[in-house]
């Protein structure tokens, strides 16, 4: 090889070098200069509540099926509000006719008129026989026997109008007809026919059973949340009206009773509905989802965002519902938790927060 040759080939490797040792000295690209995209919920103070869950069925308060006490010819009665004849589902007030029934041979029978007319009389001879008596004209016994015969006439007249009373069939409280059987008008139906059903569930009850566990924390007058899933935008209000203190050997529960407001007549009798019972209740108090919250054997823990950092913050939860949890200790108001993104990242990962 000449010199030349050899001159080159040192300037070549001269060259390379410098070239190693430049990229050599270059940054690398690392995961944590990379901003990972997180969504952030600053934190405000709220309330939440320990619940307690159970199912059941809501019944009518007051319900009731009336059969007919004489045999009769049948005749529904027009609802007064619409001027047509009482249907399923329309409102009757305590009192209301509903069905009347009609017996001409058996209503002579009776004869209110002539009981009546027997009344007035015996009411009139008592007060003659008291004004001959104050004056010596008759005995003490011969007016005590006038005032028999009034009482007489006078019951008379009460048991006529009781019997002539079981020919109306009447709301004997305010409610909702749920049952009415079909009759032809003018078609005598026999004694002990169904003539109608009757609910008010204005107000409401569900009988419960609870677990064992819960007696010590569920009281009698502890608010409810009533909710149907026919009803998903709407929640009812109920308390806990009565609580068995016996605990049953076959089943490990205790029974109870919850009185549900149906005011708007939401809930239907029959429905199967869930209750959830308030045993306790924390306001004022700092809430974050349960499902963003981590954890390792010994500590639970979130993260924060400062100055576009994640920052880990451990924590110690309260009470908790079905879907948040009260925390009680490492977070404060104002917080930026992540609530979006968590799942990746480690202790001061640099974050992007997006909107």
């Amino acid at each position: 090889m000449n010199t030349q040759s050899i001159v080159q080939s040192g300037v070549i490797l001269s060259l390379s070098a410098l070239l190693l040792a430049g990229c050599g000295n270059q940054p690398q690209s690392s995961q944590n200069d990379i901003a990972t995209p997180v969504s952030v919920t600053e934190l405000k103070r709220g309330s939440i509540s320990k619940l307690v869950n159970t199912t059941g069925t809501a019944q009518a308060t007051y319900g009731v099926e009336l059969v007919s006490e004489m045999s009769g010819t049948y005749r529904l009665m027009n609802n007064p509000q619409t001027g047509r004849p009482l249907k399923l589902g329309d409102r009757v007030t305590a009192g209301q006719t509903i069905i009347r029934l009609s017996d001409r041979e058996y209503e002579n029978g009776i004869a209110l008129d002539s009981k009546e007319l027997t009344l007035e009389i015996s009411e009139q001879e008592q007060i003659k026989q008291k004004a001959l008596y104050e004056k010596g004209g008759v005995t003490l016994s011969e007016m005590r026997n006038t005032e028999v015969r009034v009482t007489n006439a006078r019951y008379d007249v009460e048991t006529a109008k009781l019997n002539l009373a079981k020919m109306e069939i009447k709301a004997p409280f305010d409610g909702v007809i749920v049952n009415l059987p079909h009759y032809t008008p003018d078609v005598k139906v026999a004694q002990g026919s169904a003539m109608v059903g009757i609910m008010a569930y204005d107000r409401m009850y569900m009988d419960i059973n609870l677990p064992e566990s819960a007696i010590t924390y569920v009281e009698a007058g502890q608010p409810v949340y009533i909710t149907h899933y026919t009803l998903p935008e709407d929640t009812l209000k109920g308390v806990i009206g009565e609580l068995s203190p016996a605990i049953s050997m076959e089943t490990r529960t205790f029974k109870g009773k919850l009185l549900i407001e149906n005011k708007g007549l939401l809930l239907r009798p029959g429905m199967f509905v869930k209750a959830d019972i308030v045993v306790d209740k924390a306001d004022s108090a700092i809430i974050i989802p349960k499902e963003i919250i981590q954890s390792t054997r010994r500590q639970k823990y979130v993260y924060i965002v400062e100055k576009n950092t994640a920052i880990v913050r451990n924590i110690r939860t309260g009470l908790e519902d079905e879907t948040h949890a009260e925390v009680v200790e490492g977070l404060g108001e104002n917080d930026n938790l992540v609530t979006r993104g968590y799942e990746t990242l480690r202790e001061n990962s640099k974050v992007k927060v997006q909107r």
